[in-house]
């Protein structure tokens, strides 16, 4: 079974104690992004790396990085060419070569931040991308890639379009696709249901498929 990590964002909206609790007992290592150290510590939670420049996290966050004690730590300057999530990514890459990679507290705050966590993320080929939110699950599918979701029946489903040209094949959904083009960011895709046991299949293209709890 492969590595997976959970990557902890630093928006200002973050998921919930249960749910950062239920992640972080799920995967096997932890990366605190920024402010995703607070989330973490409002869970009495811990982290195995802390990436970021320190400068959205609390005094008290702030406090532990600079002690450094009980996590690793990769801070920056905050005068960077890079944000702080596509460091983390970049240190997952070195630390878990070809971990699966679980991502929360994406959402929320600054929609051109939100555009980029979600291009980052997408940008991260390695292995399956998930985005785990108290109202929302998703993934990022790829050329190639599928996701079989069961026992979701009534659930909302959307897919959409995050690469021109995106092909993908939809089963045991109110409206199924097969084999059909989906326009970049275009509406095709919005506001489905689950009928029964579902499998989304992208045959070339990039799409995210969100499935609402």
């Amino acid at each position: 079974m492969a590595c997976k990590v959970l990557v902890v964002c630093g928006s200002p909206v973050v998921a919930s104690a249960d749910l950062l609790r239920q992640l972080a007992g799920e995967c096997d290592h932890v990366v605190a992004v920024d402010r995703g150290l607070d989330a973490l510590l409002g869970a009495e939670l811990g982290c195995d790396v802390y990436v970021g420049d320190a400068d959205t996290v609390s005094d008290k966050g702030r406090a532990l990085v600079e002690a450094a004690k009980d996590f690793e730590v990769e801070r920056h300057n905050p005068y960077k060419d890079y944000t702080d999530l596509a460091l983390a990514l970049d240190s997952v890459r070195r630390r878990w070569p070809g971990a699966d990679v679980v991502a929360t507290c994406t959402t929320g705050g600054r929609p051109d931040m939100a555009l980029s966590v979600l291009g980052l993320l997408a940008g991260y080929d390695d292995a399956a991308v998930w985005i785990a939110e108290d109202k929302v699950v998703a993934r990022i599918l790829r050329a190639g890639e599928s996701w079989t979701i069961e026992s979701a029946e009534g659930k909302t489903f959307s897919i959409i379009a995050i690469a021109p040209n995106t092909e993908v094949s939809e089963r045991g959904l109110e409206w199924e696709l097969n084999h059909s083009p989906l326009g970049l960011l275009a509406d095709t895709g919005i506001s489905n249901v689950v009928r029964k046991t579902a499998k989304i299949q992208v045959h070339q293209g990039t799409a995210i498929a969100y499935l609402y709890k």
